[in-house]
């Protein structure tokens, strides 16, 4: 059997390149060849041993832009060799309360790629073919943005973001980017806060109308001063820290909503009665629900500055040792992509 090198995420703190077996497509399964793959906050955690889900050993990676090489049986003829596709990377069990409401984003057993189950840093994976979409349009690289981006897209969608709304986004990696640029795509005024200049300026490019560096200025008043004392309407947490999770409840509007999507790392402390005098909403939000074809036509519009989200991109070869790095400084990255083809 044909092998292949494979990028696995052994134990926190160490990757190997491991020798593994090339996949042949069984029935309702499609054989793709991967040229690019995002390295994402999720990894990252893995990596340092901090993301609770996170199983080891593990092929690493999720976010794929991969080209069709052969169809198994049962596949639609509307998916044909050749056609650009990225990978919806979540595994539903289909009979949890959530998956029964429909809310399979939400599965208790959820198993995505790279985390609970195998991922896609190695040059071939198979997938079944309800998991893919396609662009004509798009780069493979570009579809492997399409993901980190469903998630933002979809936290904009658990605050009901609105053009009537003022919304502040803390933290502009790229799920922040997501939620910023779905968040100005819906029509809002957004407020980008970072602490990086650098990704403060691409937020900009990405919709963003107001910036604050909250290490430079005090972010209650700058909210203060751009919404005239309200407060945002809606805040949406990218960053997974018990400091933004504090405030953004303490810094959204009364009557508000707060979304969170990072996971922080240690336990958060509140001032209970400023959810009950806010009367604000507090919603969790986890990885995407239906957003896929939305986020390919935005991409699609070219509103979305692609290139200037993407640090750094690297070989397989060289993955390990980049992720090391990141973890080393993670401050100025926003986005590493891996290229299988080089």
């Amino acid at each position: 059997m044909t092998k292949m090198k494979a990028l696995v995420l052994t134990e926190p703190g160490q990757t190997e390149i491991w020798e593994i077996d090339k996949p042949a497509p069984a029935e309702g399964e499609v054989l793709l060849h991967v040229s690019w793959v995002g390295f994402c906050g999720g990894d990252l955690n893995g990596f340092r041993g901090l993301f609770e889900l996170q199983e080891y050993p593990n092929v690493l990676g999720h976010e794929v832009g991969a080209t069709v090489v052969e169809t198994g049986p049962g596949v639609p003829d509307t998916l044909q060799p050749g056609m650009r596709v990225t990978v919806n990377p979540y595994q539903h069990c289909g009979t949890c309360l959530s998956c029964r409401k429909g809310r399979t984003n939400a599965c208790q057993d959820n198993k995505t790629m790279g985390v609970r189950r195998a991922g896609a840093m190695t040059p071939y994976i198979v997938v079944p073919w309800q998991k893919l979409h396609t662009s004509d349009k798009l780069s493979l690289q570009e579809l492997a943005l399409v993901e980190p981006l469903t998630v933002g897209f979809h936290a904009a969608a658990r605050g009901r973001v609105a053009a009537s709304d003022t919304v502040a986004v803390i933290g502009c990696g790229i799920v922040g980017m997501g939620a910023l640029a779905a968040s100005a795509y819906r029509g809002a005024q957004v407020i980008a806060v970072d602490i990086d200049d650098s990704k403060l300026a691409i937020a900009r490019k990405a919709g963003a109308t107001h910036t604050v560096n909250s290490a430079k200025v005090d972010l209650h008043e700058a909210l203060a001063a751009i919404t005239h004392g309200d407060g945002p309407d809606v805040i949406i947490e990218a960053v997974g820290n018990p400091a933004t999770y504090r405030a953004a409840v303490d810094e959204v509007a009364y009557t508000g909503r707060v979304v969170y999507i990072g996971y922080a790392k240690k336990p958060v402390d509140y001032q209970t009665g400023t959810f009950v005098r806010k009367e604000i909403e507090i919603l969790g939000s986890r990885n995407c629900l239906g957003e896929f074809p939305e986020v390919i036509a935005y991409l699609e519009s070219g509103r979305f500055p692609v290139q200037e989200v993407i640090s750094r991109t690297v070989s397989l070869d060289e993955a390990g040792a980049a992720l090391a790095e990141w973890s080393a400084n993670p401050g100025p990255i926003t986005k590493i992509m891996v290229c299988l083809d080089s």
